[in-house]
């Protein structure tokens, strides 16, 4: 099985998904943003695009990866990632799905002033590159495409966590850890996963 979880940048993908994986075992998390950054330092700059979706090859990079994941790996494959076009969507997830792979899709959706402020908690202020995309992102992801739609302003990573589990039938292991565990993995996660965008 394969869980993607989508959402506009600062709706709690990345942090949602590690605790996600943190509960199941044997689960996987795949991260689709790093082939697009093979892509980018292995071309000339004069055909660097602005956003690496826009190449075709990260689209079918993306889905024979998850292909072969998907038949070779035992546990859930859990992909943190914003696609707000359908369709991109359709030419990674849709044909995933086509071919009989189970994917089960959930977008944590936001308010803007949400965003923007869970944005600058993390260091990303009003002119960075995440915060120039809240806008298309809420607007395309608002789409019947990207339906299951998660509600995040008022819920906390681990209601997440228990929301997707029920909608894609997983069975969470308990979470164990105090407040102070769960904050430091928190931070880590977010610091590891720092991207320098253009």
């Amino acid at each position: 099985m394969i869980v993607w979880i989508n959402g506009a940048f600062g709706s709690g993908k990345t942090q949602t998904a590690h605790a996600l994986h943190r509960r199941i075992p044997g689960s996987y998390v795949y991260d689709p943003e790093r082939a697009g950054y093979f892509i980018r330092r292995n071309m000339p700059k004069a055909l660097a695009q602005g956003d690496f979706q826009d190449f075709p090859m990260w689209r079918s990079i993306n889905a024979s990866m998850l292909r072969y994941l998907d038949a070779n790996h035992d546990g859930p494959i859990i992909v943190p990632m914003t696609i707000v076009n359908p369709v991109y969507w359709r030419e990674v997830v849709g044909q995933l799905c086509e071919e009989g792979i189970d994917v089960r899709h959930f977008t944590l959706c936001a308010s803007e002033a949400v965003l923007r402020k869970r944005l600058k908690s993390r260091g990303e202020g009003g002119s960075s590159w995440a915060a120039h995309q809240i806008e298309r992102c809420v607007a395309g992801l608002a789409d019947e495409t990207f339906r299951v739609h998660l509600d995040t302003d008022r819920t906390t990573i681990a209601d997440n966590v228990e929301r997707i589990a029920a909608g894609a039938d997983l069975v969470l292991a308990p979470d164990n850890r105090g407040p102070f565990r769960a904050a430091v993995d928190r931070l880590a996660t977010q610091i590891k996963h720092i991207r320098f965008r253009p």
